[in-house]
């Protein structure tokens, strides 16, 4: 089997990726382990908790036991189904702030600043954001990715929203625009009460045009003859083969796996390669280095009023709200119930927002399970901008096997200080009066959680994976030794191989990675068509004139 491109994972920027070769006339394969997204748990937004705990939809990965976080394994979803991740997440869509792709540039990403990155958000947007939403030159409105906000009829979600505006801090009218410091209604990608995954907006229109064909299998090693990539490896049906490549070899196999495949293939730490018996093919240290992540807690409080979505968490409920959907493709399981949500700087000296906040209408986790008996709230919060680094290392040379992850979370001491600052900013949000008719007591950390000693053991205890790792085959200037690729995404010491996905970031974005990640994935495809960059955008963020002397 042979195509111009073959792409390894059909996830957020594979599959953009995917669509922008095939769209140029391209033929490309597309090589994904995981099987359909079809069915109700990852179509229907409001079932979100499920796919993400679900073997057949995620890889499974698990870290090693975090040292800083009282040696607990902290779970790292990683979507493994068309789609990607983009088929499990959340579904929020956060560009990221202005400064985060001028930091990037900055660390050797030249052309990936953030004039450079607008027009390609812009390019990928099918925005519906509404006449009260800001300055619609911000967004675009013609691409493939529907961009949507939710009813917020639920008036927690408004509450939260004034709340914020009473503590002082501005109300934006769309984060993802001019401005994304303040509290503001939540965007998803979401499209008539459906996900709207990079495989509903990409892939299956980039299939049905015909140049791209998804072939399911594990990609265990990147092939090359000479110093060149020809194609990649596979396993399928109890077999071997190789699906070759007339022109490249993307990776993007997510931060997690593409890392993986690189060392599998004689591409990362000479020495870490020689110890597991793999040819050291181009001796680059930083694969699989860099590792960042977003940590976060969930602050939840019990309600006065029993208006939560604590009422339907029950079999009969959830029953309720799946027939709605399946029927009409309305109700509450046509939205993630992340409507609200905030950017805050957790002191001044901070230029842009280091904090964010998801806002949902009932205490719950993650994994499904309510938090306390009864109606609640809760916000996630965590710092946006940790100094902690970690690694992805191989467990062993053989591709079926899971690599060694290691977040080293909270190694930092500015770590400790953002999160108490989380925690304390947020306890005087929810003591504004426009929360007054709705709080009625603090769940967790509890009321009696206040000295820095006590909020880090709840940190310690509590904290979880927002699920954005990045940054293992960081982008950067081809002589960095640090670098993986170069701003081309080329893979620096071969030829034919470049990688496209989160792994690149030089740093870890504000905010949740879904969009970012399809930026990358739509940049890249001009970068391997030889093609002109978009027209660099002259439009200028707001920053906050005060930041140097205020923290709001």
């Amino acid at each position: 089997m042979t195509a111009d491109y073959v792409i390894v994972g059909a996830g957020s920027a594979g599959s953009a990726l995917a669509y922008r070769l095939g769209e140029a006339g391209a033929s490309v394969t597309v090589i994904e382990h995981g099987g359909t997204d079809a069915g109700p748990f990852i179509q229907m937004p409001g079932a979100l908790s499920y796919p993400m705990n679900m073997a057949m939809y995620d890889w499974g990965f698990q870290t090693e036991p975090e040292p800083h976080l009282g040696g607990r394994n902290l779970a790292t979803p990683r979507g493994k189904v068309i789609g990607g991740s983009s088929s499990i997440n959340g579904m929020v869509y956060v560009r990221g702030h202005a400064r985060d792709f001028d930091r990037w540039r900055d660390m050797g990403a030249q052309g990936w600043g953030y004039a450079d990155v607008l027009p390609y958000f812009k390019r990928m947007e099918n925005w519906h954001g509404g006449s009260d939403s800001g300055d619609g030159a911000w967004r675009g409105t013609d691409g493939p990715l529907h961009i949507t906000r939710g009813p917020r009829s639920n008036p927690l979600f408004n509450a939260f929203i004034e709340a914020g505006r009473q503590a002082g801090y501005p109300v934006t009218a769309d984060y993802n625009g001019e401005a994304q410091e303040g509290f503001g209604a939540m965007e998803a990608t979401i499209w008539k009460g459906r996900r709207w995954s990079a495989a509903n907006a990409y892939l299956r229109p980039a299939m049905k045009a015909g140049n791209v064909a998804v072939v399911r299998a594990l990609a265990s090693r990147v092939v090359f003859e000479g110093n060149r990539a020809v194609g990649v490896e596979v396993r399928r049906g109890g077999g071997v083969e190789v699906i070759r490549a007339g022109v490249e070899v993307i990776l993007a196999a997510s931060s997690i796996n593409t890392p993986k495949i690189l060392m599998l293939s004689g591409i990362g730490p000479g020495k870490h390669l020689a110890e597991h018996g793999i040819a050291v093919r181009a001796d680059r240290a930083g694969v699989g280095a860099n590792l960042q992540d977003h940590l976060e807690v969930y602050m939840q409080y019990a309600a006065k009023l029993p208006i939560t979505l604590y009422k339907y968490w029950n079999i009969f409920g959830k029953g309720l709200i799946g027939a709605q959907w399946l029927l009409t493709g309305k109700g509450l399981g046509a939205s993630n119930q992340f409507e609200a949500c905030a950017f805050i700087r957790s002191r001044a000296g901070i230029d842009y927002p280091d904090i964010q906040y998801h806002f949902l209408p009932i205490a719950v986790r993650y994994n499904g399970k309510a938090a306390a008996a009864g109606h609640g709230f809760q916000v996630h919060v965590g710092p946006m901008r940790s100094l902690s680094r970690g690694a992805i290392t191989l467990r062993s040379a053989d591709p079926a096997d899971a690599p060694v992850i290691r977040f080293n979370y909270m190694s930092e001491t500015q770590d400790w200080e953002e999160f108490r600052a989380c925690i304390r900013l947020t306890r005087e949000v929810f003591g504004q009066d426009a929360m007054h008719a709705h709080v009625k007591s603090e769940i967790q950390p509890g009321a009696g959680v206040q000295s820095d000693a006590e909020i880090d053991a709840f940190i310690r205890e509590h904290a979880e994976s927002a699920y954005h790792p990045c940054g293992t085959a960081r982008m950067g200037r081809a002589d960095d030794p640090a670098a993986v690729v170069d701003p081309e995404c080329r893979v620096i010491g071969v030829d034919g191989l470049r990688v496209a996905d989160s792994s690149i970031f030089p740093q870890v974005t504000n905010g949740n990675l879904n969009a970012p990640s399809i930026m990358v994935g739509e940049k890249a495809a001009d970068h391997i068509l030889g093609r002109a960059p978009l027209a660099r955008s002259n439009q200028v963020p707001m920053v906050n004139p005060n930041w140097q002397t205020a923290q709001r």
